[in-house]
C-alpha cells in the first residue's frame, strides 16, 4: 500500500497519456519559466496531437483576452465580410500619433497584421458590426465565442476569452484549411505571419499584450512547419511590468529548442 502511494504521488511528475495522446511531464519547461521569473504556460503540440508538452495545465485551460492574437481570424472576418476589397485596400491613417512608429502611416492588411496595428483593426470592427462577429465566433468556435459592449476593444479589454489548449484547437483549423473561410483568404492570412523563414523551418506566429486591464498578461501563439513535421504553440505569461513582454518570445524559442523543434 506504501509503494502504491507513492507510486501515484510521483506518476504526475513523470508523464500521463489519455486519448492516446503523450503528454510530457518533464522538468524542462517547468525549468525555463522559473530562471526567467515568470509566470504563464506553454503548450507545445504536434501536428496530429499524439506529441504534447504542457507547463502549468491549469492555467492552459484557463482563459485569457485574446488581445493582437485575436488578429488572426480577425483578418479572415474582415475579409469575409468584405469589410476590405482585398488586402492592397489603404485605410488612411488620421494624422493623430498612435503610440508607435510605425502605426503613423497609412496601413493596408499586408501591413497591419505583422505590425499588429490596433487602429487599423478598430476600423474594420465599424464596418463589421457585433452581430457579424458573434455570427462568426460561433462558426468557427473561437474562445468563449462573446464580445461585450464595446465594438472596437472587445478583444482588448472586452469580453472575448481563449484559453491556450484553444488558440492550439484553432491554428489547427488553420493550418488544416478547416475554417469556413475562403482558400485564398486563409492563404494569405498564413503567408502574413510569417515570421521567419529558412531552408529547415517556416515560423508563422503572433504576438498578443492584453495591457488595459488589471492583471496583464500576453500571448506568443503560432507553429513550425519542418519538412517532415509541424509544432504548434500557444504561450500566456503573465505580464508584471513592462521588460517582462519580451519573454512571450523568448521562452516560447527556448522551449522549441529545449524540445529539439528548432
Amino acid at each position: 500500500m506504501k509503494s502504491l502511494l507513492i507510486y501515484l504521488i510521483l506518476l504526475p511528475s513523470f508523464c500521463s497519456c489519455f486519448a492516446g495522446v503523450l503528454v510530457a511531464q518533464d522538468t524542462d519547461l517547468e525549468q525555463l519559466f522559473r530562471k526567467s521569473g515568470i509566470e504563464g504556460t506553454i503548450i507545445i503540440s504536434s501536428l496530429d496531437g499524439t506529441q504534447e508538452f504542457v507547463h502549468n495545465r491549469t492555467r492552459a485551460e484557463q482563459r485569457f483576452l485574446p488581445a493582437s492574437t485575436f488578429k488572426i481570424p480577425h483578418s479572415l472576418i474582415a475579409l469575409d465580410e468584405q469589410a476590405l476589397r482585398d488586402q492592397n485596400e489603404v485605410i488612411p491613417w488620421d494624422g493623430i500619433d498612435k503610440g508607435w512608429q510605425r502605426w503613423n502611416k497609412d496601413q493596408t492588411l499586408v501591413t497591419a497584421l505583422p505590425d499588429s496595428c490596433i487602429w487599423f483593426y478598430q476600423e474594420l470592427a465599424t464596418r463589421i458590426g457585433n452581430a457579424s462577429y458573434l455570427t462568426h465566433l460561433g462558426n468557427i468556435e473561437y474562445g468563449n465565442m462573446k464580445t461585450g459592449s464595446e465594438l472596437t476593444t472587445f478583444w482588448l479589454n472586452g469580453d472575448l476569452a481563449v484559453s491556450a489548449r484553444e488558440q492550439i484547437q484553432f491554428l489547427k483549423k488553420l493550418y488544416h484549411n478547416e475554417l469556413p473561410y475562403s482558400r485564398n483568404h486563409l492563404e494569405l492570412v498564413k503567408k502574413l505571419l510569417i515570421v521567419k523563414s529558412t531552408p529547415d523551418a517556416v515560423i508563422r506566429a503572433k504576438t498578443g499584450w492584453a495591457m488595459r486591464i488589471e492583471n496583464q498578461h500576453g500571448w506568443y501563439v503560432g507553429y513550425v512547419e519542418k519538412k517532415d513535421e509541424t509544432w504548434f504553440f500557444a504561450t500566456n505569461i503573465a505580464i508584471k511590468k513592462k521588460q517582462d513582454s519580451r519573454y512571450r518570445e523568448v521562452l516560447t524559442l527556448q522551449a522549441l529548442k529545449v524540445k529539439k523543434i528548432l
